[in-house]
């Protein structure tokens, strides 16, 4: 049996390792690119799942707990943490079995990024294909529009001489520079300076609500609404459901079976993050936090504070580049201009893919209440349903579980354990994430509508202050008579 799966691992690896390496010399000039550019090992794997998994997201955290309250905000994120985990884990044992199954079949990936509906469509048909490219695209194309959303958010409190609908322009313009990046292979610096970003914003939420104390009069009154309960629940779920990028990092690694624990080492991570962070500023604002989603709003405007914007501006930059490399991906593809060797006509057939991001952001910018209906409607099914149904039914015969590449964990009960694992996810996100959650999110977001109506210049900004009219001069009257 270990011979077998040594075979099967040069199979998936060979052709990868081969494409990598063709053609690279070994003066400094390409050693630097390796360094900074050329990313495949399992740590580039596990920086990108980390940064890529909490950026905006984090300061919207603590509006969830004000909606769940401490204890459910807590419990949640452990229990979408492990589900993310686990859903991550299937989608790359698909990938393996899927690219696998190709390679004996002589397919060569040379200039081809393998991405989550292809693998579907391998193991299950173009009916699965169609589903899963819907959700994935879908989701991505919101979650682009969630990073340009939160640029305009963050950067109105460094400078708000200009409303975020116009920040949103400009940030949209320099989100298109993303076009130029080839692929996941190539966001090695980037994804390591991305969590180190995270980090220093995580713990700066954490220290400065703490040193801030409570404020008078601190109330934390949630869970107080069912609508509001459920809406910071899909938020949470949103969090851990940012693997919907899963198949394009493992295609960027040099050994992508590897993969199967990164993303809950990734996790693990992040949950030193997010807990601390969230729980602070709940704890330091409480209520206030149902009127600002943005934690940035209600902390005081220092060095510090600026500092940690102009971070998250950059580190959602290279979440825009994450969540929008595949639909780059995909248009490439449609279009035929996927094994193109020019970057330059690639990045300018992309471009397209960027307008009705930027059009969608301007429409609704309701930073904090989008990333729930997002959650409810979309990643319920593309990282969590779709994935579990996807294992299940590609395993379903004894013939298929026999010859799998990856057999199911032992401690978890193999294959029994492992589709009872996978019918409970899919029970539980229909019916808490797409119903409970789809239903409170969309009555949150209608509600956002019907306050500030769609194309609202400045979301939640406060109102302008007013300033004293001047006294009115009287003009001098010449009471004497003209003669």
């Amino acid at each position: 049996m270990e011979n077998g799966e040594k075979a099967v691992e040069t199979v998936v690896v060979g052709n990868y390792v081969e494409m990598e390496s063709e053609g690279k010399d070994s003066d400094m000039k390409s050693k630097l690119s390796n360094l900074f550019w050329h990313g495949g090992s399992v740590y580039d794997a596990w920086f990108s799942c980390a940064s890529n998994q909490v950026a905006q997201v984090l300061l919207t955290l603590p509006y969830s707990f004000s909606q769940l309250g401490m204890l459910s905000g807590i419990l949640f994120q452990l229990f979408y943490g492990i589900l993310g985990s686990w859903t991550a884990y299937l989608i790359s044992i698909l990938y393996v079995e899927y690219r696998t199954r190709k390679e004996r079949e002589k397919v060569n990936f040379r200039n081809h990024v393998i991405q989550w509906f292809e693998v579907l469509d391998g193991l299950l048909g173009k009916h699965w294909r169609n589903v899963g490219l819907a959700f994935n695209c879908s989701f991505l194309l919101f979650g682009s529009v969630i990073q340009l959303i939160a640029c305009a958010s963050n950067i109105y409190y460094i400078n708000d001489n200009l409303d975020k609908r116009t920040w949103t322009y400009i940030f949209g313009a320099c989100c298109a520079t993303t076009v130029f990046i080839p692929s996941f292979h190539n966001y090695r610096v980037w994804s390591f300076l991305g969590l180190l970003m995270t980090t220093y914003n995580a713990w700066y939420l954490t220290i400065a609500s703490i040193l801030h104390g409570q404020v008078e009069g601190v109330k934390h009154s949630g869970p107080s609404k069912l609508v509001l309960y459920f809406t910071g629940a899909t938020n949470i779920l949103y969090t851990f459901g940012g693997h919907a990028v899963t198949v394009e990092i493992m295609h960027a690694m040099w050994k992508p079976q590897k993969f199967k624990s990164i993303y809950l080492f990734a996790t693990l991570y992040v949950l030193t993050l997010t807990l601390p962070s969230a729980s602070a500023v709940y704890w330091a604002f409480g209520d206030l936090l149902l009127n600002h989603s943005n934690a940035f709003a209600l902390l005081p405007k220092n060095l510090f504070r600026d500092f940690a914007v102009v971070l998250m501006l950059i580190h959602q930059f290279i979440t825009f580049g994450f969540a929008c490399t595949p639909l780059y991906f995909v248009w490439e593809k449609l279009i035929g201009m996927h094994e193109c060797r020019s970057m330059c006509k690639r990045a300018a057939a992309r471009l397209p893919v960027v307008i009705p991001i930027w059009f969608l952001a301007i429409i609704f910018p309701f930073f904090g209440p989008i990333n729930s209906t997002v959650g409810s409607l979309l990643v319920s099914f593309t990282v969590y349903i779709i994935p579990a149904l996807a294992h299940i039914f590609t395993f379903r015969s004894s013939a298929a579980r026999e010859n799998a590449v990856e057999q199911p964990p032992r401690f978890l009960g193999r294959w029994t354990g492992a589709f009872t694992i996978n019918a409970f996810i899919v029970v539980w996100v229909f019916i808490v994430g797409f119903g409970f959650g789809g239903w409170a999110s969309m009555i949150n977001f209608v509600h956002q509508i019907d306050t500030f109506r769609l194309f609202t210049k400045c979301y939640q900004c406060p109102p302008p202050v007013m300033a004293s009219p001047p006294p009115i001069s009287h003009p001098h009257v010449n009471h004497t008579r003209s003669l």
